[in-house]
């Protein structure tokens, strides 16, 4: 059969016998270069084993790899090394979770980045819109400017709940620092902060705890709130007789509260009242309940400041400062304390005065200590304090309590012009103020404006029998109240009594001084 004229003619190679290639070869020992055949069982650059023959025919132009041996494989460069040996240039073994070059080097392998997959355009607009959707602020604003965190709510809660209720006759819906101050206070930052300030500081009373940071935020920035009000600024540099906001002015009142309460013995009370002193002196309210309470407020602590410093003297309410002609008179029943509208606070700054005469004259040595014009003088108030009517409502603690306010002026007035003994005067006297103090309840809102009156009864217990009741009147005050200022007054009636029952007449009459050597100056409000 012929074959086709386009058939590939295949060489044929034939292998030689190993007697013949023996015989061929001869004992020419010179190497023939080997040409690896798939049946060798040695590498191309073995150097062991017996040299393999070339066989005949024409060697493939790419002769294929014995089937044992291992090819060499090219790769391109790695880009899943780790973050560190990327940056350094280094090879990387991308071990996990970090690569041994790091670690043999002592380098700190920062791992390896994140696996980015592609995504198609509409899939990566897909995902931007769900994150768009799904995105929400982490926390609401403020509702309140000053009511930021838990804590300020707290206070806030604290505040209208249970530090408004010592601070006034009233702890109900008539109270004006939750009618009058907290409307305010919700557009006003300045006054937010500080009846948080204020709350803060009364709680941390309660719970014997240092106060926390966050009263000290609401202080500062109260303060520094009055140091940016441009009216108070001009108004106090004189450059303007704009008036100054009413909520500015309520901020000075509450601050004025903060030092009360924190027990502040360093007379940091002082510029507040002055402050407002100042603004009562030169402008008129813009709210007519803000300003009764206001001129109420001012002139109870005011008068009440004499008892307790040699500087601060109030002007007689009815004579050398009357009453504002804005005032509505109206039931005491209504006002949110005792004395200043129903004329007992006249007496009282009276006598004061009166105590400054007198100890004048001793400073000077002049005799007779109470000279006639004295006597004159305390022979007046005398009388009105045994003229003055209780306007309070009969059989209420409000009734007992404006009695007792009455007792107390008239034994300031024997304290003022007698010399500092007993008599059974001043004895009858201090107990019948003691019995209408032990009729008052421990949880009336009257205790919340009886420190004064216990003061002044403290002052004058000669008898150690009279004592232990004004102690556990001390006690009543704080457990109601929790108001720092409690605590030095009762120190200042302890070192009264230690210098009584040493006979030091002249000492034990002027605990303004005695006071004052203790390094203390606060208010008995």
């Amino acid at each position: 059969m012929s074959e086709s004229p386009t058939a590939e003619v295949e060489t044929k190679i034939e292998e030689l016998d190993d007697d013949d290639s023996d015989n061929q070869a001869g004992p020419d020992t010179t190497p023939t270069p080997r040409t690896p055949d798939a049946t060798s069982p040695e590498t191309p650059g073995s150097a062991t084993g017996p040299p393999i023959k070339r066989p005949r025919g024409r060697p493939r132009k790419h002769p294929l790899p014995p089937p044992d041996s291992q090819q060499k494989i090219a790769k391109g460069r790695s880009k899943t090394g780790c973050i560190t040996c990327r940056r350094r240039k280094k090879k990387c073994d991308e071990t996990k979770p970090q690569c041994t070059n790091c670690q043999k080097n002592a380098v700190v392998c920062e791992g390896y980045p994140e696996k980015v997959y592609w995504k198609s355009g509409r899939e990566r607009a897909e995902e931007a819109r769900a994150a768009r959707a799904g995105t929400r602020p982490q926390e609401l604003r403020p509702l309140v400017d000053g009511i930021e965190t838990e804590m300020d709510r707290c206070l806030f809660e604290h505040f209208e709940h249970k530090a408004s209720r010592v601070l006034t006759l009233f702890s109900d819906d008539r109270n004006p620092f939750k009618v009058l101050l907290l409307p305010m206070a919700a557009r006003h930052k300045g006054l937010m902060h500080s009846l948080l300030c204020f709350s803060g500081s009364h709680m941390a009373s309660i719970n014997q705890k240092p106060i926390n940071e966050r009263q000290r935020y609401h202080y500062y920035s109260a303060v520094k709130e009055l140091a940016l009000d441009k009216k108070l600024d001009a108004r106090a540099k004189g450059t303007s007789d704009e008036p100054v906001d009413d909520p500015t002015i309520a901020t000075v009142l509450v601050l004025c509260l903060d030092t009360i309460c924190s027990g502040s013995v360093e007379g940091e009370y002082r510029p507040h009242l002055q402050a407002a002193k100042y603004i009562l002196n030169t402008q008129r309210c813009g709210d007519q309940a803000f300003a009764e309470f206001l001129v109420e407020f001012f002139t109870y602590h005011d008068t009440i400041s004499a008892l307790t410093t040699l500087d601060r003297r109030p002007p007689l309410l009815g004579q050398e400062s009357p009453l504002p002609n804005f005032i509505i008179q109206r039931g005491e029943e209504d006002r949110a304390f005792l004395g200043v509208f129903d004329g007992l606070f006249d007496f009282l700054a009276g006598i004061t005065k009166l105590r400054d005469i007198i100890r004048d004259r001793k400073a000077k040595g002049l005799q007779p200590v109470v000279d006639y014009q004295a006597i004159s003088d305390a022979v007046s108030l005398d009388c009105s304090i045994r003229t003055w009517m209780n306007t309070q409502p009969p059989d209420t603690p409000r009734f007992i309590a404006a009695q007792l306010y009455r007792q107390c002026t008239w034994i300031y007035l024997w304290r003022t012009i007698y010399p500092s003994r007993s008599t059974p005067k001043i004895i009858e006297a201090v107990d019948e103020g003691l019995d209408l103090l032990q009729q008052l309840p421990p949880d009336a809102p009257t205790q919340s404006i009886l420190l004064m009156p216990v003061f002044i009864l403290g002052c004058a217990a000669f008898e150690p029998e009279q004592r232990p009741a004004l102690r556990k009147a001390f006690g009543t005050l704080k457990r109601y109240s929790n108001l720092k200022n409690i605590e030095p007054a009762k120190d200042v009636v302890e070192k009264v009594w230690s210098i009584m029952d040493a006979d030091d007449d002249d000492a034990s009459w002027d605990w303004e001084n005695i006071i004052k050597g203790m390094g203390y100056d606060f208010l008995v409000t």
